[in-house]
């Protein structure tokens, strides 16, 4: 006969009893997660037919619950092993990045509490915390008082935002049509959007969700460090307005995807000012840099931006999901306003509360800015420095110790924290180094496409890696190079 369960309570409460349940159950995890870190391997090399078996050991939905203890025995034998450990010094493949461990304490809040992000009622001091990270982020960006903010899900999010609200206010300004109220306008087919052709993949389906389609996406040539080539912009929307097209927004990338490089802001201010267009900056990965003083010069001034995408979950180091989309005029978030008498009515924001949604994509939304709160008071400017700092250290030390070994090439050198490189063997060779690190050395790096060949890439957002450890991975590579070309 099988051992009975303890029922658990349904929710945290005022009983001794069920304050004291709430307080083992996240005792008892912490010491699982804590007794899964026996080293500082970043995978444990699973391959993919080994998880999706251990999984179907069991229903996902069992016709009776197994309770509580029986449960984290689970999660201890086919969850936490293998699990990836994104504040292992051996993990560097994408922009995600290591939690504070603030941060995590955040989320507990944030998940104990559930706020709704949509209405002050569901939110209250939740709601004053966005408010009050917000206005400090647009001083933080240069921006005025007309400015303001709403926290999103992350990059792709934000530059939807961003994106909607300058196809609107061009139709608004140029062609006198209100696509809020009367849908798109009948030249939207001839409506294009110019960003550099290694921006994020978010622009395309920002124009697929407007209804404007791939197409309204143009691709500006790139100059030797990955930057959009201004005088290349210039000729495509005067080629385009001479097609009868309509240019009404450029997006500058700060800090590509792949290769952390920056569009030049200034330069491309310019070109919208003269063709009355709006100018939004993706920063989802640059953004960061703002809080270095030593480096902060590499972004250009951002305040020239009409809209500026920031992200907290790569640079930042906060858990996901984390970002922001601020803006100059915060006038252009009409258009997500929409009243709704059971929800966000007028009469209480005359009476001076605030209702979030009436900036958002979202109506539920998690109380995020509350992540940025707590990091920001436990960090200062000076914690913040120095985690920003150290990561582009760490990528200029290893984009020169690559350049002065004979068994790599270097893509460019970084802006930021991402080093794109490649052993000069085959992109197969390459390929093949990558999956060996993952599935036999518990080390995770990226891999992309750089002139038609397979790069390998480490995006170096931990802090606590050294250029010890850095100097080591680049002699595995080589070593694990020579070997499997035997």
């Amino acid at each position: 006969m099988s051992k009975p369960t303890k029922t658990l309570p349904y929710v945290l409460g005022q009983e001794q009893e069920k304050k004291d349940e709430y307080k083992r159950v996240l005792t008892e995890t912490i010491e699982a997660i804590t007794a899964s870190v026996t080293d500082e391997g970043a995978y444990q090399g699973a391959s993919v037919e080994t998880l999706q078996q251990s999984l179907a050991e069991f229903a996902i939905l069992p016709s009776q619950g197994i309770g509580w203890e029986a449960l984290l025995e689970r999660v201890k034998q086919i969850i936490l092993p293998h699990f990836l450990k994104t504040w292992s010094p051996n993990y560097m493949a994408h922009l995600h990045s290591p939690a504070l461990l603030e941060s995590i304490a955040s989320e507990l809040i944030i998940a104990t509490f559930n706020q709704s992000m949509d209405s002050w009622d569901q939110s209250p001091i939740a709601t004053e915390v966005e408010v009050a990270v917000v206005q400090q982020l647009c001083n933080l960006y240069g921006y005025g008082k007309e400015s303001d903010g709403v926290f999103t899900s992350g990059g792709s999010q934000s530059n939807l935002s961003a994106i909607t609200m300058a196809r609107d206010w061009y139709c608004s300004s140029k062609l006198n049509h209100d696509v809020k109220q009367e849908g798109l306008p009948a030249s939207y087919h001839k409506l294009r959007l110019y960003t550099s052709e290694v921006s994020h993949f978010s622009m395309e389906k920002s124009a697929h969700l407007l209804g404007l389609g791939y197409d309204a996406v143009r691709k500006v040539p790139v100059d030797d460090l990955c930057r959009m080539d201004v005088q290349e912009l210039r000729g495509m929307i005067e080629s385009d307005k001479q097609a009868g097209l309509l240019p009404f927004c450029v997006v500058a990338t700060i800090g590509t995807t792949d290769y952390g490089s920056i569009d030049g802001v200034e330069a491309i201010r310019t070109v919208c000012d003269e063709e009355g267009m709006f100018l939004h900056a993706d920063a989802a990965y640059g953004s960061g840099l703002q809080l270095s003083p030593t480096y902060r010069t590499r972004l250009g001034d951002l305040s020239l931006c009409d809209s500026i995408t920031v992200d907290f979950h790569k640079m930042f180091l906060l858990p996901i999901s984390c970002g922001a989309i601020l803006v100059k005029n915060k006038e252009h978030f009409s258009v997500f306003t929409l009243h709704a008498d059971y929800l966000n009515r007028e009469e209480d924001e005359e009476e001076g509360y605030t209702n979030l949604v009436g900036k958002s994509l979202q109506t539920t939304r998690r109380a995020d800015a509350l992540k940025v709160w707590m990091a920001f008071q436990c960090r200062g400017k000076d914690g913040y420095e120095k985690i920003v700092d150290t990561c582009i250290e760490n990528a200029t030390f290893l984009a020169k110790a690559l350049l002065a070994h004979p068994s790599f090439t270097l893509a460019i050198e970084p802006e930021l924290s991402s080093v794109v490189f490649r052993h000069i063997g085959t992109s197969e060779l390459n390929k093949r180094i990558r999956k060996e690190l993952l599935h036999h050395h518990q080390v995770v790096i990226g891999q992309t496409v750089y002139k038609h060949q397979t790069y390998l890439k480490f995006t170096l957002l931990n802090p606590t890696i050294t250029k010890e450890h850095l100097s080591e991975l680049i002699a595995l590579i080589d070593t694990l190079a020579n070997e499997l070309q035997q």
